[in-house]
């Protein structure tokens, strides 16, 4: 099992749910966070007065998939959450040890 974890834009989690879903992949987490990359934040204006955005709004989306999963699930994600610009996210993948449910204590 891997860990498939991407960073997005709030405006895609659905087209990203729809696509991990058309591969198979129903389970996941959501997480809204804040965070910066290459992006560097923005300026606004309140009341007059401009300041910045340094943190800006960012999704974290995890699933936790079969290894023959993990190409097809990468792929929708960065298929999904595309946008061209920078700001994009990223998508990580790391390696599940273990797994238990906490219902029943079954290790998968």
């Amino acid at each position: 099992m891997q860990l498939v974890k991407s960073i997005i834009r709030p405006h895609k989690v659905e087209a990203v749910k729809d696509a991990l879903e058309r591969v198979g992949i129903a389970g996941m987490t959501v997480m809204e966070v804040r965070g910066h990359g290459q992006q560097k934040g923005r300026t606004a204006t309140y009341r007059g007065q401009e300041y910045q955005i340094t943190l800006l709004p960012k999704m974290v989306v995890e699933c936790v998939v079969a290894e023959h999963l993990v190409e097809p699930a990468v792929e929708a994600i960065i298929r999904a959450a595309r946008t061209g610009e920078i700001g994009d996210g990223r998508v990580f993948v790391t390696p599940v040890l273990d797994s238990y449910k906490i219902r029943t204590g079954e290790r998968e």
